[in-house]
This record gives structure tokens, sequence and C-alpha cells, in this order.
């Protein structure tokens, strides 16, 4: 238990970060998820149109601190690549 005032208030603010950065993480997962379940489907234009979604998402991960920048370039790169591998087939 917090003792000091100081770090009080860095238990409150890590609380209120934790909470902010689930909730960001739970959206990407989901919106990844969406283009996964297009292409596991065969549907090409819906996995198009998720993985838009889904690049703006992770994008948005990334400037709010949530996501490093490697991770979701690298995830936004593998997306693409099957989502691109799906329409030539």
């Amino acid at each position: 238990m917090a003792n000091h005032s100081s770090a009080e208030k860095r238990n409150r603010q890590r609380i209120k970060r934790t909470i902010r950065n689930r909730s960001a993480k739970t959206a990407v997962r989901g919106v990844v998820k969406q283009v996964r379940t297009a292409l596991a489907n065969g549907d090409a234009a819906a996995a198009a149109t998720a993985l838009a979604t889904a690049t703006s998402a992770l994008d948005s991960a990334v400037t709010k601190g949530v996501m490093h920048r490697s991770t979701a370039a690298r995830s936004i790169s593998r997306l693409t690549v099957a989502v691109a591998n799906a329409k030539k087939a």
C-alpha cells in the first residue's frame, strides 16, 4: 500500500492507464480478428475492408503508446500480405 501522496497518485495514474490500454488492446485484437475471420471464410472483399479498419486501429494504438510501432508494422504487413494473397486466389 502506498504511504506517500506521490505514490498514491502514481497508483491512481497506473490504474487509469491500465484501463485505457486494455480497452485499446482489446479493440485492436477485435479488428484484427475480423480480418483473419474474413480470410478464413475466403471473403477477400470483406477482408480488404476489415484490413483498412485494422490498419487504422493499429496506427492509433501506436499513437496512444499502447503498442510498439514495430509490432504494429509487423501485424499490418502480415495482414496486408495475407489479404493480397487471398485476392490473387
